[in-house]
């Protein structure tokens, strides 16, 4: 080997000195290699094995071999079952990216709870072929082109530069044993394809493919680091952070050179997949809107607005202010005091009759035929009509908290307008000032 395993570990993560160490096992050549590997260094490390019950009594075989190997290497060894059958049903995804979904959101757990510095792969340099042709053959950007990366945050894959074939040689020369798994050798699966079929063909024509490849990844790897460096600079320029939301300045965008590749550079930490119609809401009328598993974003006129689902959500909440409340903090922060002498109006607090308001209050947003009648209004208006008068984006709308009386009534559409109805008269002795 042009370099060994030991020094590479050693030389390329020094940062893992000292720390705690998951190794994800499988019972694999890679993955064995690895942890006798890392338990030969003096790293202090911990297994964690997944038997995903999809290959019967070889699942527990498997089981049974890392267990083993735990005891052989005297390491604390995790082991978890899952029923990734009815995962995947349930959320409509394949067998192979239901389990891998299981195994991260697992190892993420164990490292958590047991507070372990990193997680380790045994990713090899054919496992980054595989997946560059796979990511080509189904249509990628440049990130799904520079492979398997050597660190994502808190993983680690120290075996990338090495080939399986130099793998196999170590775990011989040092008489490792490993368990085959049968199925790799199914063509069923599009891997098992690409391994089997498709880049043996590949290496008749050059046998130094893996060399190649590396070198290819390389180039592309400084490319990426271009673009990300040119994707830094002009963002200050075109998106900006207000509160919980992130707002693209949609001319600015479209005067770049490439606004689609911009635009994803931008939003693809958000899990958007539908790429097209993310550009075409650049152009689209204001209102709509794109949803991502975990973000939304809506088109609003000069702006992309982005927001999280899960803020969004939160919003949906009632929330209930008893008779004799002087303070809320939730969902937001509302001082409550009786006064005796009015003042000047604000939107920053309601000044309000006492003695009509029906407890307990009622924080919550806006819902469908709700109306008021606005301070400085002759008659009622729908609160709908309301904010589509005072140009609030969709988000907006969303956000904006309504405090009501007991019966539902609009009281106050809190720092906007008050409904007159609860004002307090030249005769009221005592009234409510509820500020924000």
């Amino acid at each position: 080997m042009k370099l060994s395993l030991e020094k590479h570990i050693n030389n390329d993560f020094p940062f893992i000195k000292g720390k705690k160490l998951l190794v994800a096992i499988s019972g694999g050549i890679d993955s064995v290699v690895l942890a006798h590997l890392l338990h030969g260094l003096g790293y202090e490390i911990f297994l964690a094995h997944c038997n995903f019950k999809l290959r019967g009594e070889a699942s527990n075989l498997d089981e049974d071999f890392v267990k083993e190997l735990g005891k052989e290497l005297n390491v604390i060894t995790f082991v978890k079952k899952f029923d990734t059958k009815e995962y995947a049903e349930k959320q409509k995804l394949s067998i192979q990216l239901a389990a891998r979904e299981l195994r991260y959101q697992w190892f993420s757990e164990i490292r958590k709870e047991h507070q372990l510095g990193y997680l380790v792969t045994g990713h090899h340099a054919d496992d980054n072929l595989e997946t560059f042709l796979i990511n080509m053959s189904r249509g990628t950007g440049l990130e799904g082109l520079t492979g398997i990366p050597k660190q994502n945050k808190e993983i680690i894959r120290p075996l990338l530069p090495f080939s399986r074939e130099e793998i196999l040689a170590y775990a011989k020369n040092n008489q490792i044993a490993w368990r085959e798994d049968a199925s790799n050798s199914e063509i069923k699966y599009i891997r098992n394809r690409i391994r089997h079929q498709v880049i043996p063909v590949l290496k008749e024509i050059n046998p130094n493919l893996l060399n190649s490849f590396s070198r290819t990844i390389a180039h592309l790897e400084e490319s990426s680091a271009i673009i990300a460096e040119k994707v830094k600079e002009i963002t200050p320029q075109i998106l900006l952070k207000v509160g919980d939301e992130v707002r693209i300045d949609i001319e600015k965008v479209l005067k770049l050179s490439s606004p689609k590749a911009y635009l994803y550079a931008l939003l693809k930490t958000y899990n958007f997949t539908e790429w097209d119609n993310v550009f075409d809401l650049l152009t689209a009328q204001s209102g709509k809107q794109i949803r991502s598993k975990t973000h939304v974003l809506l088109k609003d006129r000069a702006f992309l607005i982005l927001k999280s689902r899960h803020e969004i959500a939160k919003g949906k909440q009632k929330f209930i202010i008893e008779k004799g409340i002087t303070t809320v903090d939730e969902p937001i922060r509302l001082h409550i005091e009786i006064m005796d002498k009015k003042q000047s109006e604000s939107k920053n607090y309601a000044l309000v009759n006492k003695n009509l308001v029906t407890f307990p209050m009622i924080l919550r947003k806006r819902e469908d035929g709700d109306f008021f009648y606005p301070t400085g209004m002759f008659g009622k208006k729908k609160v709908s009509k309301f904010f589509k008068d005072e140009k609030l984006s969709q988000f907006q709308k969303d956000e904006t908290w309504l405090l009501c009386n007991a019966n539902n009534e609009i009281i106050w559409i809190v720092g906007m307008r008050q409904d007159r109805r609860f004002l307090p008269t030249s005769t009221t002795e005592n009234f409510l000032k509820i500020s924000i």
